[in-house]
């Protein structure tokens, strides 16, 4: 498997970067800012994308799927958005290339194929959406619609970094048709509440929920929900939005309805998503020196077992001493490997598992035959323990339950220990500066209070804690009254 790893005390950005590629989960491509997602990196995706497509059609949501590209106009109709994304716009200009006269085999643009209306790489699909709605809404009886998506999009950003922020990524995206504002402002908290059961439950991941600041909502919200993350280097990580969108984009697209009394009324809006992101927020919560540290409700491979064996006698009496494990651990669900590669020794197999994250290794050789016992190893502790044979299988259903709850709490105990309150400004970027984490503070609610925090510290507001106590004080740069602490930080 190569070198090992840079340590993340020494370069916490250098072992990301080696780790995402050692751990065969993505490399950068050909196109800059974009990535390749390889097989082993995509199954943890698909993990993902499955749950949350299960926990979406439990609550009434249905899949559709709406084009790439959103013609110039349309995404102009809500000014705040089209405003909010323009500067991370790709453009489509012209539909033809041909021949260059000048340099055979070279291939320029056709003038002559140049587009009518320019059309606009998606970012995000509220505008082509919405001309859709248009179409599909006239009375009270048409709503409520729930539509999720799964889908790319291109947001051309300039500096990315693998999962984290690439020019093109991969996502979910909700976009919901209500009507009333009650029914809106539900659904957004809903989704919201979704997107925290899935990061603590599946991924092991604590968050907290809140809401954002006006600066920091998304381009044509009214609000935006949002669940924060904190990583093992101290920042924070935006790991789901859920927007309440008012009737803006119902306005900007002429989207009404005949209510149950007979007005004609505006309906009343919410989008949500959840990225590949997340992908970097599994990588950095849990994962260590020794490599990737995956829960085994996401783990691609939950059980790997490694034969040790020096002849072809040695590995089918082997063979046949695990075959029982391996048909019960399939009749049970559990997902495995049985790693009998003739072309690797044992010691590269222990490493590049444990690479991988893999959260549960069982080795078997000739001595275990023979003691009727087996090796078995959990990765988020690195420990290993000989059991009995007949035992495997509770320890194994006991081990896939610890790892996934252990993940959890050592998490969380990391992210309640850097949660830290600042009184005073100095206090401030003492601890932004010094310890980072979460630093929760007094602010007197206007932008211009948080621009300046933002430019002398590099924190911003992460979030307006949902469940935060309602505590009187004073903000800590401009002394005016504050009702309530939110939570800054430095940010991915």
């Amino acid at each position: 498997m190569g070198k090992k790893l840079t340590k993340r005390e020494e370069d916490y950005s250098k072992w990301y970067n080696e780790l995402v590629v050692k751990a065969d989960l993505a490399e950068n491509s050909s196109v800059r800012g974009c990535m390749v997602i390889k097989p082993y990196g995509y199954a943890i995706w698909e993990k993902m994308q499955n749950q949350l497509d299960q926990m979406f059609k439990e609550t009434g949501h249905q899949n559709a799927y709406f084009p790439l590209f959103v013609p110039k106009s349309l995404f102009e109709a809500e000014e705040k958005n089209a405003e909010g994304f323009a500067k991370e716009c790709a453009i489509v200009t012209h539909y033809r290339l041909k021949s260059d006269i000048k340099n055979p085999g070279k291939l320029i643009v056709d003038e002559k194929a140049k587009l009518e209306e320019e059309l606009i790489v998606r970012p995000t699909s509220e505008a082509v959406i919405w001309n859709t709605y248009k179409n599909w809404i006239q009375s009270y009886r048409d709503l409520p619609i729930l539509i999720n998506q799964w889908a790319n999009v291109v947001r051309w950003e300039m500096r990315t970094r693998l999962f984290l922020r690439t020019a093109e990524f991969l996502w979910q995206e909700g976009h919901t048709a209500h009507e009333t504002k009650k029914e809106a402002i539900n659904e957004a908290i809903l989704i919201n509440d979704i997107y925290a059961e899935f990061a603590e439950n599946h991924m092991g991941i604590p968050v907290i929920k809140g809401l954002k600041s006006d600066s920091e909502k998304f381009a044509g919200a009214e609000e935006t929900y949002c669940i924060e993350a904190l990583m093992q280097d101290g920042k924070s990580l935006q790991a789901g939005t859920s927007h309440f969108l008012g009737q803006n984009f119902a306005k900007a697209f002429d989207v009404k309805f005949a209510s149950k009394n007979g007005d004609l009324d505006y309906v009343w809006a919410t989008s949500w998503g959840v990225s590949t992101r997340l992908m970097g927020a599994l990588v950095m919560t849990h994962s260590d020196d020794n490599g990737l540290v995956l829960p085994p409700k996401l783990a691609p491979i939950q059980v790997v077992i490694i034969p040790i064996y020096k002849s072809k006698e040695e590995f089918n009496a082997v063979e046949s001493y695990i075959e029982p494990i391996l048909e019960k651990l399939k009749s049970k669900g559990i997902s495995f490997l049985f790693d009998k590669r003739d072309t690797h020794k044992p010691g590269f197999k222990f490493n590049e598992h444990e690479i991988k994250g893999v959260p549960i290794r069982i080795v078997a050789g000739p001595k275990d035959i023979e003691n009727s016992s087996l090796e078995i190893f959990r990765r988020d502790k690195m420990e290993k323990e000989t059991i009995n044979f007949d035992d495997v299988f509770s320890r194994i259903d006991f081990l896939i339950t610890d790892i996934q709850n252990n993940l959890f709490e050592r998490a969380q105990s990391f992210k309640n220990a850097n949660i830290r309150n600042a009184n005073t400004y100095q206090e401030f970027k003492d601890l932004i500066k010094n310890k980072g984490g979460f630093v929760s503070a007094h602010w007197d609610g206007t932008a211009e209070t948080e621009e300046i925090i933002k430019k002398e510290t590099k924190a911003t507001i992460r979030c307006i804690p949902i469940d935060g106590v309602k505590e009187k004080g004073n903000c800590i740069y401009s002394k005016k009254p504050s009702e309530q602490r939110v939570l800054f930080a430095k940010a991915y």
